[in-house]
């Protein structure tokens, strides 16, 4: 056994003997002295909502609406992790209580409820926000009050913040090394892009673009956008059908994508006669599109439920054991569970729950237990991460024909792409 697995095993031991713990009355728990919890004015100097007992985080993201169908596997994933920490004692001896709010697809309804939550609630944390909409509709309200947000999703970069931690991936990670792949691989040299029609397809588009035609010396043949929530692609795919790209490059993204992928198969547009690479639909979405709808198309992520170590099959067994035997695992999913790890690793070892001092404390943070293997924060407040491709099953699964031979520095603002 190496360190690392026999790092992993001791770990898992202690989890599950702390999970044991955790239905026992605290007062009878051996080794933990309550005595000992630092007093709250040491670790809250700011008017947090904290206690001796308790401290408050919230929850932002769309439970209604168009992106409903995204958004929930990351509500779910982060209420797992805060139920886990919660049973593991909680965070400076205080257990974690959460104020959800929906943001309903809507993104000034976003920047509405997370000043609610900043300065209403006064929450230590945020864990939300999906699309790159909605995090810069709230981001001027998290700069202004002070705020930390956890932000899950994979997004174009070109952003840095000291008041947030990005846990998904950037362009680099995700939009550049997966265009690589598809022409080292599959020698695409043409693409026709597609997007829904908001700031994160472009501006992924754009970088796409660039990459494309000033690296790879490819050609863009064809670039279309739709609004949020659109569901009729048929002209679309006759223009694709027309131009007959070496590669279908897809940022569509919410309930757009049942229809997309569903009229695709329609027209005859399979993986058979297409190569097509989405960086936007996870197994989350394949939930509603259907394994038969999207079989044999590639996706570019860091994270798939079928990767293969001890931490992810810890991770699929206590969400499925949590949200039932049929639930999936995405990616932005599995990059939300990570938020409030990540949080609890930074007011441990800043001994505070003052947001400067989380903030501080945060670059160097390493994570050896996250499902997709190993993570850390860079100073820029992104995560080393690797890069996967993945070919989409009929089980609704995704098969890793591709990964990054080490980990990805984060480089949120690119030479050349700006």
């Amino acid at each position: 056994m190496s360190d690392y697995d026999e790092e992993q095993s001791k770990f898992f031991a202690r989890r599950r003997v702390l999970l044991g713990l955790a239905t026992i009355p605290a007062l009878a728990i051996p080794g933990i002295s309550w005595a000992s919890v630092a007093p709250t004015a040491k670790v809250n100097t700011t008017g947090l909502a904290v206690t001796d007992k308790e401290v408050v985080v919230g929850q932002l993201h769309s439970a209604t609406g168009t992106m409903a169908i995204s958004e929930t596997g990351s509500i779910q994933a982060e209420q797992l992790a805060i139920d886990q920490i919660n049973a593991m004692g909680g965070v400076l001896g205080r257990k974690i209580r959460v104020i959800k709010e929906d943001g309903a697809s809507d993104w000034p309804t976003f920047a509405e409820k997370s000043r609610k939550l900043l300065v209403n609630d006064r929450v230590a944390a945020v864990f939300g926000c999906w699309t790159s909409a909605s995090r810069k509709a709230v981001l001027p309200v998290f700069e202004k009050e002070n705020g930390m947000l956890y932000y899950p999703t994979f997004y174009e970069g070109l952003e840095q913040s000291k008041n947030v931690i990005y846990t998904g991936q950037e362009a680099t990670q995700q939009i550049i090394w997966g265009l690589d792949w598809a022409k080292q691989e599959k020698k695409a040299k043409t693409f026709f892009l597609v997007g829904s029609d908001y700031i994160w397809p472009r501006t992924s588009m754009k970088i796409a673009r660039k990459h494309v035609e000033n690296f790879q010396k490819g050609s863009i043949v064809g670039e279309e956008y739709y609004p949020l929530g659109h569901t009729n692609f048929n002209s679309l795919i006759n223009k694709i059908k027309l131009k007959k790209p070496d590669c279908i490059y897809c940022a569509v993204v919410g309930g757009s994508n049942v229809a997309f992928y569903k009229q695709l198969k329609a027209a005859g547009i399979t993986a058979k006669k297409q190569f097509l690479l989405t960086i936007s639909v996870t197994e989350d979405e394949v939930l509603g599109i259907g394994g038969e709808n999207i079989d044999g198309f590639y996706a570019s992520m860091k994270y798939f439920q079928s990767l293969n170590n001890p931490n992810n099959a810890a991770f699929v067994k206590a969400f499925k054991a949590k949200y039932g035997p049929n639930s999936v695992i995405g990616d932005v999913t599995q990059a939300a569970y990570l938020g409030p790890w990540l949080w609890k690793a930074a007011v441990e070892k800043a001994g505070s729950f003052d947001v400067d001092k989380i903030a501080a404390a945060s670059p160097g943070i390493e994570l050896k237990t996250a499902p997709e293997g190993y993570v850390k924060i860079h100073p820029n407040h992104h995560l080393w991460s690797k890069a996967r491709i993945g070919m989409a099953q009929r089980n609704g699964q995704f098969k890793v024909v591709a990964e990054s031979p080490s980990l990805i520095e984060p480089n949120p603002f690119p030479k050349g792409y700006q």
